[in-house]
């Protein structure tokens, strides 16, 4: 690795007492691990991966044995009986917990863990006191809305003080409120891993002795490496939470573990569900008798999910006989870690500004495991120490099989501590449309979320190579070669239009306007343009080639002679599946009548690019089943027709129209008015179904260049379903790029009138800003098949600095204000219209318009 020095790689390889790389992991990988071939899984802390032989061994437990409902009498409800205790012995002892001292309660996830665990202690007399450590999960926060009480604690400090005066207190009197304090063993933000001694001293202190003050633990993301040691009461939490399949990857099962001494809050709890009662009156008396033998009868409502409790026996063997134990794993993990640490903080710009942030606690070490989990949360910065977008990260990791976490990980105070968000910087990013899974990773100047790399048992050091050759590749800055700009001649076209396509369904194939037909362009976009969509049926959200790409495949067809849009599927076929299917272009509402209530089918919780839009529904179940079929996707065809506004352009492409529409960069200055009046803002611009823009255009020139810098097979302007393609006039010479320097295009159009005589009239159009790029342009759109080109390579030539080093190719355009009005003003009712062949004169930035 060419950004690591000899001396870093030295300290790497030193030999560490607690670290130690498992050599049989990658011969384990291929035996047990056939789903990680060619994959780098960095993601353990979210699940680990589940091995072949459990599901083998789980399986053939199910297929040979018959497991009844372990409420009933039967020999196969006793089977199941006897089963589920054993496995829950077997699950107290892999944490060292005594049936005599502990009792396990299973829930669906640690979650549901800590979600019991708060309904028990709302039911106390005067409600309770809750205190939570900054580092907390999302799931440990909310219990906060159940508490009379709540108080978060910013720093380990503010811990150790409150429970000094805990301790130097006298003995709590009898009417205080029940105290619960709760934090996770270990940060699943960043693997920082807090000190497991605040239980037994909070429990040590006068408070306590009256048992009123009580520890939660949350070990969900500790035990998915290290081992928990459990053995000595009075060392442990009252309450203990944890998934296993962060453990185990299968099953989906979680545990509460509760001390028996602390369990009177437990015993609390109002509700009672099937199986946790002896008897139950609802007629002219109510009352009910809990079951009193074990506390978790009382507690696992309704019937157990069996079968994911055997399987978790099957988790146990296979474990034990892969790794050994979590001490194993944890060395090994940690290992990694450490080396994976070092490799990235010494990845340096060639101006020696480092490229990772990594938010480590001063107090960790990557070589002492009580202290550091195998996690590192960071950023990028490129060489100008701006923050990269983890969007873009994770669109070219993505495409080099690479998995990682990214964003606000559910650990709010984590995020807002490290990344230095106060409060009123987080609603203002959430007012600015920051939302949990979006791509506004950027605000203020500041990165909203971190990227996490989570190392686990299964992890290898092929991984930690992968991906810091990843970083080195794309985002190790090299100097480019700056690319010509253009001395545009007023009046002469530069450009013409050399394609105009139409996606009439979004995200399917295109149509390509025939060259001898004028085209309709409206505020909206070109005519028919992303009218419709595929919605899925349980969702109603939009489907996308991203994650459905055999939509690419789906060829819509405008027939306007019969006034139809076809759609044929071209893949292979089902014998059940219609050849194609057509619908009336017109506004019949006819195709949306349900036919039993004879009313519209309207969604109005469809959602496209996160928009909520009210969409017309097809109908008919031939349609539903086609694409269904065709698609092997539970979805049907919904339509937002033109007219239907209530879609605008994205906020940044807003920004820059309204900057670019106003008479000047400057503030209008009326006579008299203090402070200076702000230019009029331009009325936003509609869109159908479109992602950002009303219109999308590309240059035939700057496909040409990104070509030659491809080392495969050459991108078709077909991956960037661009409405234009804009190609130069000959025989100038070709000027690549040269649309990041538009600020609008004039377009020169030809209309016959009478006897044939042509007449030249101008289109403007805005250019609104630069198309940010994704994955979705390595479809192929023939094929549907994944590649890695043209992303990688323009990941590696234009990715644009002060925008978060995004990718973009192509530039988003709007029918100009004043086209639109003039259009709609003419007296003969004519529409702007273009056609393939018109000419093409872009107006640089911070040029007028003289004519």
């Amino acid at each position: 690795m060419a950004a690591l020095t000899d001396g870093a790689r030295d300290v790497l390889l030193e030999p560490e007492v607690t670290l130690c790389y498992n050599e049989n992991i990658d011969q384990i990988r291929h035996d047990e691990y056939p789903m990680l071939k060619e994959i780098v899984y960095l993601d353990h802390a979210s699940t680990t991966l589940y091995p072949k032989s459990l599901i083998e061994r789980s399986s053939n437990e199910l297929t040979h044995n018959l497991f009844g409902n372990p409420h009933s009498n039967s020999s196969s409800s006793q089977l199941s009986t006897r089963r589920i205790d054993d496995v829950r012995l077997r699950a107290l002892r892999f944490f060292g917990a005594s049936p005599d001292d502990f009792g396990l309660v299973f829930v669906a996830n640690a979650t549901a863990g800590i979600k019991l665990v708060a309904e028990c202690f709302r039911e106390q007399e005067g409600g309770f006191w809750y205190g939570y450590h900054r580092d907390a999960h999302t799931s440990l926060i909310g219990v906060r809305e159940h508490a009379a009480e709540h108080r978060c604690f910013g720093e380990d400090e503010e811990i150790e003080q409150w429970l000094q005066e805990e301790s130097n207190s006298g003995p709590a009197p009898h009417h205080t409120r029940v105290r619960l304090f709760a934090y996770p063993a270990q940060s699943n933000l960043n693997g920082r891993r807090l000190p497991l001694s605040w239980s037994s001293r909070l429990r040590c202190s006068n408070q306590s002795r009256n048992g009123r003050v009580y520890s939660l633990l949350d070990a969900a993301a500790l035990v998915s490496t290290s081992p928990l040691d459990l053995s000595d009461t009075s060392e442990a939490p009252d309450f203990t939470v944890f998934s296993f399949y962060k453990i185990f990857g299968f099953p989906d099962l979680g545990a509460l573990i509760f001390r028996k001494e602390s369990s009177f809050p437990l015993s609390r709890r109002r509700y009672f569900g099937g199986g946790t009662v002896e008897m139950v009156t609802c007629m002219t008396e109510s009352w009910h008798i809990k079951k009193q033998d074990n506390l978790h009868e009382q507690l696992e409502d309704g019937t157990l999910p069996v079968h994911s409790i055997i399987a978790l026996n099957s988790a146990f063997e296979v474990f034990n006989e892969t790794f050994g134990s979590l001490k194993h794993v944890s060395s090994h993990a940690s290992f990694l870690a450490n080396r994976l640490y070092h490799h990235l903080s010494s990845v340096r710009h060639p101006n020696g500004l480092p490229v990772c942030v990594v938010y480590k606690d001063p107090k960790s070490s990557y070589t002492d495991s009580s202290l550091q989990g195998p996690i590192l949360a960071l950023n990028l910065r490129n060489s100008k120490g701006e923050w990269i977008s983890n969007t873009e990260i994770e669109k070219l990791a993505a495409i080099r099989n690479i998995h990682f976490r990214s964003g606000g990980l559910c650990n709010p105070g984590g995020v807002a501590s490290y990344l230095s968000l106060a409060p009123w910087e987080m609603k203002r990013n959430f007012s600015a449309g920051q939302r949990c899974g979006n791509e506004n990773d950027i605000l203020g100047g500041k990165p909203t979320g971190v990227i996490r790399l989570s190392l686990g048992a299964t992890s290898n050091i092929h991984d930690i190579t992968v991906f810091v050759q990843f970083i080195e590749e794309f985002f190790v800055e090299h100097h480019h070669s700056s690319e010509p700009t253009s001395n545009l001649l007023r009046g002469t076209p530069n450009f013409y239009v050399e394609t105009i396509t139409i996606f009439p369904i979004k995200s399917c194939g295109g149509w390509q306007v025939p060259p001898s037909l004028r085209w309709d362009i409206r505020p909206e976009g070109l005519a028919w343009d992303r009218e419709w969509c595929l919605v899925h049926q349980g969702t109603r959200a939009a489907l996308s080639q991203k994650r459905v790409p055999r939509m690419a495949l789906l060829r819509p067809t405008l027939d306007l002679k019969s006034g139809l849009l076809r759609v044929r599927y071209d893949g292979p076929h089902s014998p059940l599946v219609l050849n194609e299917i057509t619908v009336p272009l017109s506004a019949d509402p006819s195709p949306f009548q349900d036919p039993a209530t004879k009313g519209i089918r309207t969604c109005s919780s469809s959602r496209v690019c996160g928009d909520a839009v009210s969409a017309h529904i097809y109908a008919s179940s031939d349609i539903a089943a086609f694409f269904t079929a065709t698609l092997s996707t539970p979805s049907t065809l919904a339509r937002f027709p033109s007219g239907s506004y209530g879609r605008y352009s994205k906020l940044h492409l807003k920004s820059q129209h309204q900057s670019r529409s106003s008479p000047s960069a400057a503030t209008l200055s009326i006579p008299g008015a203090f402070p200076p009046t702000p230019p009029p803002s331009p009325p936003p611009l509609p869109i159908l179904l479109s992602n950002e823009s009303p219109i999308l255009a590309i240059s035939r020139s700057s496909l040409n260049k990104l070509n030659k810098l491809i080392p495969t097979t050459p991108a078709l302007a077909s991956v960037f379903r661009a409405n234009l393609v804009l190609a130069q006039t000959k025989p100038a010479p070709e000027l690549p790029y040269d649309e990041d320097n538009w600020s609008a295009l004039r377009l020169q159009t030809r209309s016959l009138v009478g006897n044939d005589k042509e007449e030249t009239d101008y289109i403007d159009l805005d250019v609104l800003g630069p198309c940010r790029r994704c994955q979705m342009i390595c479809i192929d759109q023939k094929t549907a098949e994944h590649t890695e080109e043209p992303f990688v390579t323009l990941a590696k030539t234009r990715r644009k600095e002060g925008e978060g080093s995004k990718v973009f190719f192509g530039v988003h355009c709007a029918l100009a204000t004043r086209s639109a009005e003039e259009g709609r003003e003419a007296d003969d009712g004519k529409s702007a219209t273009i056609g393939v062949g018109d000419g093409v004169m872009p107006v640089k930035k911070g040029e007028g318009d003289e004519d």
